[in-house]
């Protein structure tokens, strides 16, 4: 069990649901009516009575439909930047409970090209965010910056130098390159002469492959290992704001940008 947001969420919502809850139980009990007038809720219950709905309404949204995430760092480029706020879709691959994120309905599996939100096998407290490439059961193999699966190299091609943008400005002059996962098309970054990951991978049933778009600046499988089903989050679908605090404000042209 991780003790993170979800579980404190759950817990504001079952206290305040219990204090008010009880508190109206315990009122029927008993005259609710003193010289005409309506015996006052003690301030604890008002309290509750208020927050409860709003408790309930974030935790069932938060757990069962959607959930918003920032994107802190450069490992996603270009496809999501420094600032990006995205959302996740949380029933994409099951529904879980929260806190306990056991799988009660399942409804869809990770495919090749997805971009995933997942917690960190190595600290689930921490929540990535990575590409996946390869599914239960494939070879993949990384080599001199290409990615084979299963034996057969993945096509590439090259469109253009790239340049970067406020905190992402460093990655100004990498090769900006159109990746395709089987009919999933992405654009990738490498950065030529820059070392980078090497080796050949069996993905275990039940786990899956992921790495970031920014090739040579990911903490991905390469270097940990796979992603345990029971670790997912959710499917990343849309950046719904950006703010780079080296540009200074909101980038409005990324406002609403569906994800690939």
């Amino acid at each position: 069990m991780d003790y993170d947001f979800s579980f404190f969420l759950v817990m504001g919502t079952a206290i305040t649901g219990f204090i008010w809850g009880g508190y109206a139980i315990l009122q029927k009990s008993r005259q609710p009516v003193v010289d005409g007038w309506k015996t006052k809720e003690p301030v604890l219950v008002e309290y509750a009575k208020s927050f409860f709905p709003i408790l309930l309404i974030v935790l069932l949204l938060r757990s069962f439909l959607v959930e918003p995430f920032r994107i802190p760092s450069a490992s996603m480029m270009p496809t999501l930047l420094i600032g990006d706020f995205i959302l996740v879709n949380k029933f994409a691959y099951g529904i879980r409970l929260p806190v306990l994120n056991s799988k009660i309905v399942d409804i869809g599996e990770p495919k090749r090209g997805d971009i995933v939100v997942f917690r960190y096998p190595k600290n689930p407290s921490d929540d990535y965010i990575k590409r996946v490439v390869g599914l239960p059961g494939d070879r993949v193999a990384y080599y001199q910056k290409r990615l084979y699966l299963n034996g057969q190299l993945v096509n590439q091609t090259p469109i253009a130098e790239y340049q970067g943008v406020g905190q992402g400005r460093s990655m100004t002059g990498a090769m900006l390159i159109s990746e395709d996962l089987g009919g999933a098309t992405h654009d990738i970054l490498i950065r030529e002469g820059q070392p980078a990951m090497e080796g050949e991978f069996t993905v275990p049933q039940g786990h899956y492959f992921v790495m970031g778009d920014n090739r040579d600046n990911s903490n991905d499988s390469r270097y940990w290992g796979t992603v345990p089903e029971g670790n997912l989050v959710g499917k990343a679908f849309l950046i719904w704001m950006n703010w780079d605090s080296a540009n200074k404000g909101i980038s409005f042209s990324r406002l609403g940008t569906l994800l690939k």
